[in-house]
């Protein structure tokens, strides 16, 4: 009621004059009213009350006017502000050199400076506040400006740029018509929202095209000044197969000139242009055009070309990261005409060695059976004149000192001693006979030195103290590994020539254990041996500081001790000084050394025993087209014990065994039969009809492809000339 009687829009002053006059109008009422139940004083208070209530009313009012005016002077200074610095921002942003456009979190364009899309033209006026970011997009995309990319459409780019647009960093350039570039990139607020800044680098990308330029045409005067210097010749083709570069060499070793390549001119073309002219080797020229148009994975490839008669180049093809390939092209003329011409000396050297092989057989044959001639005679003669000095001996023997003058039996025992003198030679010459013809019999075992040390001391001590020498022993306990006959004849002789030798002074016998072996040791105080005669004394009736008296022995002792130690592969040793002494030394191994080692004899001949045992009955078949090398190699292998089928070609061969319908036990194959089948070819076949077969390849070709053809079909490959020691090593394999 009383807001309709006080306008709150009125003044403060109207309001109050208002509730004034309304307090008396109230007042004047309760005064004309009267009653007697007190009604007017009623009305009264109500007043009263009335009339705080709108006091307090009013003080709120006024309160609340005062607050509305503070508040609407900030409200005036924040937009101030808010315009300013929005017209800050705005002027920040025009001074920007590159287009700048921010959009909020929603992707809705909030604002731009005037240099954003300034090189499209023709949308320029839709980039306002308001513009949706695939709005931005799709403008963009249709732009006349837009320099798109071969085979894309607007939409392509379009999807392709709100792709990119996921990403919360981009950077990317696009490229406008007129050859103009704009590099924009694209950061997000943290608010969500996109930044975008359009860069024009033109400037930069034609500055950098232009520096590529120099650096490509440096590089290309590099490598056409390289592949003009090389003695190769060299062509480069596309992966189009389209030529793109050569050499000058490449038109002098195909007799071609220059100007008949042309830059993008097609393999297959050149194929026809030059086929004529050249020959292939290794390779079919629709194998190698086959190669030119697998476009991946190309294995590089190698063969030779033929031009003319004389001219073999030697030509490398390899394809290169761009799916392009090169060729170059290698005069190999020289070297396969040198490997030719060392093929054929070689063919020739071994038609001579072989020549002088079985000339050296022959002779060796002789020489060996004039040996064993010799051997035997000695060894016959030893063993008949040892009967009747045995005899003489005995006649002297019974005659009794009583049937015999006193100055006769001085005669007697010289005789006696002469005779001894000649058995012990004829008995040397037996033993020299026995090792040298190989018939000497070995039984190697365990030997103690304690006893034989003691044997040795028991024989010799009478005869050193009859000279007035001081003869030593040393004792021992080791176990070697030896004869022990031929053991104690070497030790024998060794001690033996030490007391003869020696004068004065003392014979030292001693054993050094050293690495698993024992070293035997003789000692002396003789004369000593000059190093020129070291070697000579080992020789057979060779004796130094002696005469040459049958009772002073005949110099076969040292003869005799290094071919008995040769054949029991005990090493001999030698050390004096001339005026002090002389020591003989020998290595044992002991008996807990391990394997007992080869003898000498047996060492030499380990692997053609090996041999002789796997060849024994054995068929081998030789398939060669050398009738001389033929010749020579079934000599060897019928010296060997084995039957020999020999035959040039491969042809015959099959025929052969055909015909026989026997499998021999191997095959010795060379690999250049002739025109029908090579080497490697007739062993698969016959591999083919009767199963893997031992089979051996014998050849002069040292190419590796020969080698790799062997080692895939697993044949052994022998290379000529023929070393004898390898072919026995095939040989005892079997």
């Amino acid at each position: 009621m009383i807001d309709a009687l006080v306008d709150p829009a009125d003044p403060i002053e109207r309001q109050r004059d208002k509730l004034l006059q309304i307090a008396r109008v109230l007042m004047a009422r309760v005064e004309r009213i009267t009653d007697d139940g007190g009604a007017a004083y009623a009305q009264f208070q109500r007043a009263a009350m009335l009339e705080d209530q709108v006091r307090e009313r009013t003080a709120d009012l006024e309160r609340t006017l005062d607050l509305l005016n503070l508040s609407n002077d900030r409200l005036a200074e924040a937009n101030r502000a808010t315009e300013a610095a929005r017209q800050n921002l705005a002027n920040a942003i025009e001074t920007v050199q590159e287009g700048f456009a921010l959009f909020d979190a929603d992707e809705v364009l909030v604002l731009c400076n005037s240099r954003f899309g300034l090189h499209l033209l023709d949308i320029k006026d839709h980039l306002k506040p308001g513009l949706t970011f695939d709005g931005y997009i799709e403008l963009v995309s249709r732009s006349r400006y837009l320099a798109l990319p071969e085979a894309e459409t607007p939409e392509d780019w379009a999807i392709r740029r709100r792709r990119r647009h996921q990403d919360r960093h981009v950077i990317f350039n696009v490229r406008m018509i007129w050859d103009r570039w704009l590099q924009v990139s694209e950061h997000r607020t943290a608010d969500g929202g996109t930044v975008i800044l359009q860069t024009d680098v033109t400037d930069i990308i034609r500055l950098e095209r232009l520096e590529r330029g120099k650096m490509l045409d440096d590089q290309a005067r590099v490598i056409r000044a390289t592949l003009d210097h090389i003695n190769q010749g060299v062509c480069i083709f596309d992966a189009e197969g389209r030529l793109v570069g050569w050499n000058q060499r490449l038109g002098a070793l195909l007799a071609i000139p220059l100007a008949r390549f042309r830059l993008g001119a097609s393999f297959e073309s050149l194929m026809e242009r030059f086929q004529s002219e050249i020959a292939f080797d290794g390779i079919t020229p629709e194998g190698l055009e086959a190669w030119v148009r697998a476009h991946n994975g190309r294995a590089p490839l190698n063969f030779e070309l033929r031009r003319g008669a004389d001219m073999i180049l030697d030509v490398f093809a390899q394809e290169m990261p761009d799916r392009g390939f090169v060729m170059s092209f290698t005069d190999a003329t020289a070297e396969r005409a040198a490997i030719a011409a060392l093929s054929r000396a070689n063919e020739t050297l071994e038609a001579r060695v072989m020549a002088r092989t079985l000339e050296l057989e022959d002779a060796l044959a002789h020489a060996e059976r004039a040996n064993a001639s010799r051997s035997r005679f000695v060894a016959a003669a030893s063993h008949d004149l040892l009967q009747p000095l045995s005899a003489a001996k005995l006649f002297i023997a019974s005659i009794g000192d009583e049937a015999v003058a006193p100055q006769s039996r001085e005669a007697l025992a010289k005789a006696q001693n002469a005779l001894d003198s000649v058995e012990g030679i004829l008995g040397a010459l037996l033993d020299i006979s026995k090792l040298e013809s190989g018939r000497a019999a070995v039984s190697v075992g365990p030997v103690r030195l304690d006893r034989l040390m003691t044997q040795l001391r028991d024989e010799f001590a009478p005869l050193a103290a009859a000279k007035g020498l001081r003869l030593e022993l040393l004792p021992s306990s080791a176990v070697v590994l030896s004869d022990p006959t031929y053991l104690r004849r070497i030790l024998q002789n060794l001690i033996g020539n030490a007391i003869r030798y020696t004068t004065t002074g003392r014979v030292l016998v001693g054993a050094r254990p050293k690495r698993g072996m024992v070293r035997l040791e003789v000692w002396d105080t003789g004369p000593g041996i000059p190093e020129a005669d070291q070697e000579n004394i080992f020789k057979e009736f060779h004796r130094l500081h002696a005469p040459a008296s049958a009772s002073e022995g005949m110099g076969l002792g040292l003869a005799i001790v290094e071919r008995a130690c040769g054949l029991l592969g005990h090493p001999l040793g030698l050390n004096s000084v001339v005026g002090r002494g002389t020591c003989f030394m020998l290595q044992v191994p002991r008996a807990e050394g391990g394997a007992l080692p080869a003898a000498h004899g047996q060492a030499a001949t380990d692997l053609r025993q090996q041999t002789m045992v796997a060849a024994q009955d054995k068929i081998a078949f030789l398939v060669e087209n050398d009738e001389d090398l033929r010749r020579a190699m079934g000599l060897l292998l019928e010296k060997w014990g084995m039957s020999v089928l020999d035959v040039a070609t491969g042809e015959e061969a099959l025929a052969l065994i055909e015909e026989i319908g026997i499998l021999p036990d191997f095959f010795l194959v060379d690999h250049q039969l002739g025109p029908g089948m090579t080497g490697v070819e007739f062993i698969r076949r016959m591999r083919a009809a009767h199963g893997p077969v031992p089979a051996c390849i014998v050849t002069a070709n040292r190419r590796p492809e020969v080698a790799a053809l062997c080692a895939a079909s697993d044949i052994r490959l022998i290379q000529k000339p023929i070393d004898a020691r390898v072919l026995e090593e095939f040989l005892a394999d079997l």
